[in-house]
């Protein structure tokens, strides 16, 4: 059974396993094919209309699946690794232990946002970024930047206590669970905040890049965990049938 831990709680020895395991997945080529696949499914649901990975209901489910699929590569190296999680309602500044330089290491220094510490350093030899958007061959990252604050934890309760997974139109200015949690009723809300205050390659397609997002999206899977939890009775992914260019209830997710 995989168990996902609060980043904040691993020991040395953890830390250590999880981020020797990403090293190998990015060695073997296995880890830029997640970040491929990743910029590929955000092309396709920005330019084609149709909502699978962001933006419409199956944000939760389509990522759910990614989670697993990267996390079955980590075990593949090391059976005992899982992806832990990051809750940056907690652990919501630039000094915070996730960004120590035995971990991700932290922010890039002001010349060009590059990451100089940590195994992901461009310097360490082991992270070149090669699915870009831009031509920096080195992580970036900068910490609070774009916006000064990750999402607090009232945000999140508030977000929790909505009954309905989600709402029409099914995608933004609905008014469910799903899109409060994703950021649709308001871009820089919730998840889609988070991927801003790190900067860098997390503010783009190519989010994976950034080890972080794992952390990131570890969490918000876990909230969505959370959300059934407090509502046993009326969980119900939505929309249930017959909604154009969104992923129903019983359709197949690409």
């Amino acid at each position: 059974m995989t168990i996902r831990k609060n980043q904040a709680n691993l020991t040395a020895a953890e830390k250590k396993a999880f981020v020797d395991a990403v090293l190998e997945v990015k060695r073997r080529g296995v880890y830029d094919e997640f970040v491929a696949a990743h910029r590929l499914r955000f092309a396709l649901d920005m330019n084609t209309g149709v909502y699978v990975g962001h933006f419409g209901p199956s944000f939760l489910p389509w990522h759910r699946k990614f989670l697993i699929d990267f996390e079955k590569e980590l075990q593949k190296v090391n059976w005992s690794v899982s992806i832990p999680y990051w809750d940056w309602t907690a652990d919501n500044t630039v000094a915070s232990s996730i960004w120590a330089p035995d971990f991700l290491g932290g922010t890039g220094r002001a010349l060009d946002d590059q990451v100089m510490d940590g195994p992901f350093a461009y310097s360490a030899g082991n992270w070149p970024i090669n699915i870009q958007v831009d031509s920096r061959p080195f992580l970036a990252r900068n910490l609070a930047y774009r916006v000064p604050s990750l999402p607090t934890r009232a945000e999140v309760d508030a977000a929790l206590a909505i009954p309905t997974y989600d709402s029409a139109p099914f995608r933004d200015g609905s008014a469910g669970f799903r899109a409060r949690l994703e950021g649709a009723d308001g871009y820089l809300s919730m998840h889609n905040r988070v991927h801003s205050w790190v900067w860098g390659q997390m503010e783009s397609s190519v989010s994976p890049n950034d080890p972080v997002f794992w952390l990131h999206h570890a969490f918000v899977d876990k909230l969505w965990v959370d959300w059934h939890k407090l509502h046993p009775t009326s969980a119900e992914y939505l929309p249930a049938g017959a909604t154009a260019d969104v992923i129903d209830l019983n359709e197949t997710m690409p």
